[in-house]
């Protein structure tokens, strides 16, 4: 066995979410470590090569990186590592040719860099993992993305989610995880899908069930961990991606796929 952390990721092995063909070579981008899991992210060499095309190989996208000025920013922050992990909800930007992008789920828990416009792209949505105090007695918050945010409002608890300014890098207003708001889902089975709140199971010893309702009226139920509140009442803060994260029935996606085939 050897010893010491990996450095390789088989194409094999690799998430299904990145859409890699296991075809198409021996090896897959490992991420690098950073402030998303290495299953919950998406390197922003595939970013670059895989879902915008602008790199047909893995060298080319390491040039782009690479050119002075950081052509790539990451919540406002040039990036040089082609394999750094992008994950939910951070902002991707392209200077050269002035594209934002959120990271965000389909219905089918794909990555989707949904583009966004560039008021939307100065923030982003953070959900509160942990809420602590310091050392003095300072309080402060630990998001989804590995923040840490000092002396918070004292409203804001875990699972609620914060505006995040990321000019200032400041708490532009946040939204509490209550019945009646608009979630998405991050994880599980679910993931991608976008409802209301109904109402929270609560479990001791065990995950709480949230049950959510979305905009067609099915309801369906998701693990407390994997619910993100993007919007208060059922106005969202970000912008969704195509469908509103409303899941669709085979027979529902055959007939706006094939509207011919199946009136026939």
């Amino acid at each position: 066995m050897a010893r010491g952390p990996k450095k390789h990721l088989k194409r094999v092995n690799a998430p299904h979410h990145w859409m890699l063909g296991k075809m198409g070579g021996t090896w897959a981008p490992r991420p690098s470590t950073g402030p998303h899991k290495r299953r919950e992210c998406l390197p922003l060499m595939i970013c670059l090569r895989n879902r915008l095309r602008y790199a047909l190989s893995k060298r080319e996208a390491m040039m782009i990186m690479h050119e002075k000025g950081g052509h790539v920013r990451v919540d406002g922050k040039a990036r040089t590592d082609p394999k750094f992990p992008a994950g939910f909800q951070d902002v991707i930007s392209i200077t050269t040719t002035n594209e934002h992008f959120r990271l965000l789920y389909d219905v089918k828990g794909r990555f989707v860099m949904h583009p966004i416009d560039a008021e939307e792209a100065k923030y982003k949505l953070c959900k509160v993992k942990r809420r602590l105090v310091a050392p003095n007695h300072v309080p402060y918050l630990v998001t989804h993305d590995g923040r840490t945010i000092r002396y918070p409002h004292p409203d804001v608890k875990v699972n609620d989610s914060i505006k995040l300014d990321l000019a200032k890098n400041e708490i532009a207003e946040f939204v509490k995880f209550e019945s009646g708001n608009l979630i998405m889902i991050s994880g599980g089975k679910n993931t991608g899908r976008v409802g209301i709140i109904s109402h929270t199971e609560k479990h001791d010893g065990g995950f709480d069930i949230v049950h959510v309702r979305d905009t067609h009226g099915h309801t369906f139920t998701t693990r407390q961990i994997n619910a993100f509140v993007v919007g208060k009442g059922k106005k969202s803060l970000i912008a969704l991606p195509k469908g509103d994260g409303v899941k669709e029935t085979i027979l529902e996606e055959q007939a706006r796929r094939f509207p011919d085939a199946v009136s026939n």
